[in-house]
């Protein structure tokens, strides 16, 4: 059987600054609420400890873990909570010592204390965190959860970690590789987009499938609004200066606008050369990741930590490309782009605490030169080698985030992968498919292995790298 992994599967809308050390936990802590439920055991809770191991526990400090939980434990959902919210409810949780479990019963919550950070590592994946619910009676129930990437949270049902869980897929084309995704398109002369759609509109009915995936966009375009217009120092101690203000003051100069709509209007009239184009997607880009580093709303794309590559790279298209392009060209983008993503987390893996950040910015950047390409008129052979030389070039990048913060590379990261997939599109564009030398799974293949040589220092630790080169002194 296939693995079934839909589009909003791998585009989520969330909170930074991380979808495997913030958006994973959260969803854990809402699935052990949703347990306590099932045992009909909720409302007998007196006390609840977390404990956190590995990554989680080496960098969640920096990736807001800990608040995550907090959060998830007071029943508050990532996709819709008011960002502007999170800090009187974690304020509020800290000076009265009580947590409103699953917001419906106020339990003592003493956050130092009841959230355990163990530097060691459970056997089955990076990211663990144990759950323990005490009873009046001082019965126990326990609860493992790992955060595998991307949001994505399973138990410790399957064997290992590169071992699938089984779904059976209902869908019409179910895809686990790259090569029957290609097979598909030639079978049914269809573009890897209209493959994708007929998988989604089998889950779902049509006017959902837009809806959600306009939603999805606009939550992107938002975001980049906000990081454009937003200045300042970003939370955490490294002090980083927020750029994309500066770099877009210097862009787009005096121009009136006052909504996001009407601000990507009066991008398509600035001015057009290559180092205005640079700057604009690097700006697209930064200005995401900056709002993901201040715990503000971001699109997992795959991840937090890469949630700017792919709104960088779809609004370029629409600023600079295609001044005609809306929501036909906008909807096909992010499905090429989310099956792309499927492929890599079938094949491979999408978190960095398992592959360091080749899974996660050399992902971004292989899901938006798929995506880039077939907007610019490749066939679906010549889109699959738009991911494949987007990753070729990102084979083995590490995750050494300093002080553990989705700051530094992080940030500037996004801009690179947003470049390189425009230039991974742009060579698979002008190349004739039938010469390609390495195919799309073979990569995929090539970077779970390298994923899995790779010493767990540069894994997201915060152990290696940048990470010890530069102290958080030095900041």
């Amino acid at each position: 059987m296939e693995e079934c992994i839909s589009v909003f599967d791998m585009l989520k809308i969330g909170v930074g600054p991380s979808s495997s050390h913030t958006l994973g936990p959260w969803r854990a802590a809402e699935r052990f609420l949703e347990e306590l439920k099932d045992e009909a055991i909720l409302d007998e809770i007196t006390r609840v400890k977390v404990d956190l191991y590995g990554s989680l526990s080496l960098t969640g400090k920096g990736h807001a873990t800990d608040l995550a939980v907090m959060l998830g434990l007071s029943g508050q959902d990532p996709e819709y909570i008011p960002v502007d919210d999170i800090a009187g409810i974690i304020k509020k949780i800290e000076t009265t010592s009580e947590i409103n479990l699953a917001n419906r019963k106020m339990i003592p919550f003493y956050f130092l204390q009841d959230i355990v950070f163990n530097k060691d590592f459970l056997p089955f994946h990076a990211n663990g965190l144990k759950f323990t619910a005490y009873k009046a009676d001082d019965s126990e129930y326990e609860s493992t959860f790992y955060s595998i990437g991307g949001g994505f949270v399973v138990k410790e049902e399957r064997s290992n970690a590169k071992q699938k869980e089984v779904i059976k897929c209902a869908f019409p084309f179910p895809i686990q590789n790259a090569a029957e995704l290609l097979n598909y398109t030639i079978s049914e002369n269809k573009s890897i987009s209209e493959i994708v759609y007929q998988n989604e509109i089998s889950m779902r009915p049509e006017a959902e499938v837009h809806s959600e995936l306009m939603r999805v966009w606009n939550t992107m375009l938002e975001c980049m609004y906000i990081g454009c217009h937003s200045e300042g120092i970003l939370p955490g101690g490294l002090h980083v200066r927020r750029r994309a203000f500066d770099m877009h003051q210097n862009l787009i100069g005096l121009s009136n606008y006052n909504d996001p709509q009407s601000w990507l209007e009066e991008i398509r009239k600035t001015e057009v050369k290559f180092r205005q184009i640079l700057k604009w997607v690097s700006c697209f880009a930064l200005a995401v990741n900056e709002v993901n580093a201040s715990l503000g709303r971001v699109v997992t794309a795959p991840t937090n930590g890469s949630s700017g590559v792919i709104p960088a790279v779809l609004m370029y298209y629409m600023v600079i490309e295609n001044h005609n392009a809306g929501e036909k060209e906008i909807k096909q983008f992010l499905m090429v782009a989310g099956e792309i993503g499927s492929i890599f987390k079938k094949g491979s893996t999408i978190s960095a605490a398992m592959g360091g950040c080749q899974a996660e910015i050399g992902v971004s950047s292989s899901m938006a030169a798929a995506a880039l390409c077939e907007l610019m008129g490749g066939t679906p052979a010549q889109v699959l080698m738009a991911a494949e030389i987007a990753m070729e070039h990102h084979l083995g990048l590490t995750c050494d985030p300093i002080g553990g913060l989705v700051q530094i590379p992080c940030i500037e990261r996004n801009t690179m992968g947003a470049i390189k997939a425009i230039n991974a599109a742009e060579l698979a564009l002008e190349t004739d498919s039938k010469n390609a030398k390495v195919p799309l799974d073979k990569v995929i293949n090539t970077m779970w292995e390298t994923a899995k040589d790779m010493n767990s220092k540069y894994k997201e630790t915060s152990e290696g790298g940048l990470a010890i080169a530069v102290n958080m002194a030095d900041c």
